[in-house]
């Protein structure tokens, strides 16, 4: 099978637009909770009703008519993800206007890039220092007049000012869009060269999400729904979610800091996640060292290899045999009860996509309870093209096309994409529209298969495609994923173009360093100390020996290097969303990738 397609199950009205989603919602219920804030204690959450968040709206709105935001004017958000970047993006859309979202980390250079590309005209920042870096180059963006701080009152100021606004002006301008207008710029994390501005339309975002609530109701339209967000709002994975909780009628809850996000998982208690695959493998390492502390490793990793055999037993027709499980009901009261109970004990569904999860995890998920279905997308998809479905999971997979949605498999193996959810082209740039298409088909530039069942699987990135001295062409997604899933490595970068074997550069991840350390008696070990430590260098080893099994021996890795700089958005070798920026990785570790090749391959690793 080389292509396939899933027709709508909801249909729209061409002249309908993202306010009348929102609008449907509200009216459906104006009394029921469509929101929780964090209460002023920080102890719990306070609801906010259908009503009360769309009074809020219109006031926001307002403020932004009166600040002399236009229809089709550009309206940016620089801020954490927070209750209020939601309620600017629906407040942008009220108004006429257009969203775009950049992220909180991006340096002034960056900033001025989307605030000039984009023609950004009010940009609303998180705090006093988000302004500092924008006043770094204000004077570079000339359509820029106005730049409001969130922590200074900005919501507060536009709503004051926006008393002298009637509300039949607010009603007049959510009805101006139509499907085809462009809702938000959403400027790609630029793995290479200067980001590109995605022009995502009204269509995009409210055709995929009513037909993606449709096919996976089980997770997204049951009574009592409720997501934890705590992916950046500048990215369209979570932008898309802000919207599908809206047409799915779930509850939405925000945690701006990452590290609180235990805490809040346990006083909001959602019943569905989505995440990156990384936060996954975080969640396994942190649970398998503290059960070293407590002298429990030994059970841990029997309940884990239970769940495991157990998730694998269920895509057997025959099921778990009996004495599976019993000794899965045994793991589920020493282990697996307490892992949902730390992820709020009522999440029974996550959504995981951004890279692969690997079947290891992804079996050990669902045999303890909570299933992750594993998606793909893209920016220029408004996020998911296909993802697997509670009652037809294959692990391993991407799942199969979600409403709307077409794939297809080029000769050379690319993934083609088409349907409602594909984005109308690159803001102001032609030529990089024309490029990103073909027969109108979007080139995605990662490889991939679809079976006879047409679930998709993706096999690695075109661009990325390292072609040994020998002739063997290697995706290096498969080995990096494999070893980037052992709880000391942070980054893994494969190497080997026009080289006699491949090698890998890999960074060790300093939060999970100490578990580690302390479960095999190594006391306190510097990421310094580590990389040269005899022990640390036998695990990567054996990491890299079970990563290659996967693979040909032509493919396999030969010999790595452990670098003692991490790679960090900060140090500007991670996109905001967490891809390695692997032309600036070559280019800055030269001297490691040369000292891998300068006495030939070592005997395994």
């Amino acid at each position: 099978m080389d292509e396939i397609s899933a027709p709508r199950i909801v249909e729209l009205d061409p002249a309908s637009n993202l306010n009348d989603l929102f609008a449907t919602r509200v009216a459906a219920d104006p009394s029921a909770t469509m929101v929780e804030v964090r209460d002023a204690s920080g102890d719990g959450w306070r609801p906010i009703a259908a009503r009360e968040l769309d009074a809020e709206v219109v006031a926001t709105a307002k403020g932004l008519v009166a600040r002399g935001v236009g229809p089709g004017d550009r309206v940016g958000i620089m801020s954490r993800t927070r209750y209020e970047w939601t309620l600017l993006d629906w407040a942008v859309w009220a108004a006429g206007a257009v969203s775009v979202p950049v992220y909180e980390t991006s340096s002034a250079e960056q900033v001025q890039w989307i605030l000039t590309d984009a023609d950004v005209r009010l940009l609303v920042v998180e705090t006093p220092d988000h302004q500092a870096t924008v006043a770094q180059v204000r004077d570079q963006a000339p359509s820029l007049t106005d730049v409001l701080v969130i922590d200074d009152g900005a919501i507060a100021t536009l709503r004051a000012e926006g008393e002298q606004v009637g509300a039949d002006e607010i009603t007049r301008r959510r009805a101006l869009a139509n499907l085809d207008d462009v809702a938000t710029i959403i400027y790609t994390s630029g793995t290479t060269g200067r980001p590109k501005g995605a022009e995502l339309t009204h269509e995009n975002f409210c055709s995929l999400t009513v037909n993606a609530v449709e096919a996976v109701p089980e997770v997204f339209k049951h009574d009592g729904a409720r997501t934890l967000l705590f992916m950046p709002l500048a990215h369209v994975f979570a932008r898309f979610i802000g919207v599908l909780v809206v047409a799915g009628g779930t509850v939405l809850g925000h945690t701006p800091d990452t590290k609180d996000l235990l805490d809040d998982l346990g006083t909001f208690r959602p019943t569905y996640l989505l995440s990156v695959p990384r936060v996954f493998e975080k969640v396994y390492n942190s649970s398998e060292q503290k059960a070293a502390a407590g002298g429990k490793l030994k059970i841990f990793h029997w309940a884990a290899a239970t769940a495991i055999a157990y998730s694998r037993a269920l895509d057997d027709p025959s099921g778990p045999g009996l004495g599976l499980r019993l000794r899965h009901k045994v793991a589920d009261v020493l282990v697996f009860g307490k892992l949902r109970h730390a992820l709020g004990g009522q999440a029974r569904y996550a959504v995981s996509g951004g890279a692969p999860l690997g079947e290891r995890l992804g079996h050990f998920y669902r045999g303890i309870g909570v299933r992750i279905l594993e998606g793909y997308g893209l920016t220029e998809t408004t996020a998911p093209t296909s993802v697997n479905r509670p009652s037809s999971t294959r692990i391993g997979s991407v799942g199969t096309q979600l409403p709307g949605c077409a794939v297809r498999i080029a000769e050379d193996g690319e993934i083609l994409l088409q349907g409602d959810h594909v984005f109308r082209g690159y803001h102001g740039n032609e030529e990089a529209t024309r490029e990103a298409f073909v027969d109108g088909w979007f080139r995605t530039g990662d490889l991939g298969s679809l079976d006879d069942d047409g679930f998709l699987r993706i096999t690695g990135r075109k661009k990325e495609i390292i072609v040994t001295a020998g002739g063997k062409n290697v995706a290096p997604a498969m080995l990096e994923d494999r070893i980037r899933a052992h709880p000391l490595v942070s980054q893994c970068v494969v190497v080997g173009d026009q080289r006699p074997f491949i090698g890998a550069l890999v960074t060790l991840d300093p939060e999970g360093l100490p578990g580690w350390a302390a479960m095999h008696g190594k006391g306190d070990l510097s990421v310094e100390d580590a990389a040269t430590d005899a022990d640390v260098l036998a695990a990567l080893d054996a990491a890299v020996t079970r990563a290659n099994q996967a693979v040909s021996r032509a493919e396999s890795i030969r010999k790595f290097s452990v670098l003692a700089t991490d790679f960090t958005v900060e140090n500007g070798y991670l996109t905001p969303s967490l891809k390695v920026k692997r032309s600036e990785v070559l280019k800055d570790f030269t001297a490691d990738v040369e000292s891998i090749y300068a006495d030939g391959p070592a005997a395994t690793s």
